[in-house]
């Protein structure tokens, strides 16, 4: 069984780029506030969330976006180390709906440590439900999966067949179907974990 969510396009990207933004923490290290912004895109479309995202939704472009991540950029401002707590994010992105007048969005974090059983229901509740997941991911035992190291992102569906649940993860404009097994086992007692959202 296949379960996507209808995301959004800008241009000919799946969703937004970090490769667009010219400041230059932004560009190296801004993934977190793009993970917001593209969820508060998302919220604008598909949940008729008002207030929260500054783009016109009818014509999504790449300089509003870029002027997009520069307003999400005081809530979820790069740093040496990244954005690498769930609680980073839940405080700087909520910081943020609160001052856009949004009450109603509710997030909290779901540890990277929890068993992989637990975390499917969980991707299986949040995408059935129309919400995208945040995912943090820190380091991974798994060359392959380079590219999401340090790195936070977007699953924005799943796939399920047999014993085996693939998920639709979103970063760079672009989206690749990945091993949620693999994905979640990262081999490291430092982990990550997912974003959940309530509320709307």
């Amino acid at each position: 069984m296949r379960k996507e969510l209808t995301y959004f396009e800008i241009g000919a990207k799946y969703g937004g780029n970090q490769n667009w933004l010219r400041d230059p923490m932004m560009h190296f290290g801004g993934c977190a506030a793009l993970a917001a912004c593209d969820s508060s895109i998302y919220f604008a479309l598909h949940k008729n969330a008002k207030g929260i995202c500054p783009m016109d939704i009818l014509d999504l472009n790449k300089q509003d976006y870029i002027r997009f991540s520069q307003k999400m950029k005081p809530y979820l401002k790069p740093r040496l180390k990244g954005i690498d707590r769930l609680e980073i994010y839940v405080e700087g992105f909520g910081q943020y709906l609160r001052d856009c007048g949004n009450h109603s969005i509710s997030m909290e974090g779901f540890s990277g440590s929890n068993k992989t059983t637990v975390a499917k229901q969980k991707v299986r509740e949040q995408i059935d439900a129309g919400m995208v997941i945040p995912f943090l991911m820190l380091k991974h035992k798994d060359s392959a999966l380079k590219d999401y190291v340090w790195h936070w992102f977007l699953l924005t569906g799943y796939e399920e067949y047999e014993d085996v649940m693939m998920v639709k993860a979103v970063t760079y404009g672009s989206y690749q179907w990945l091993d949620f097994d693999n994905l979640w086992d990262t081999g490291y007692t430092n982990k990550g974990g997912m974003i959940l959202y309530s509320g709307i």
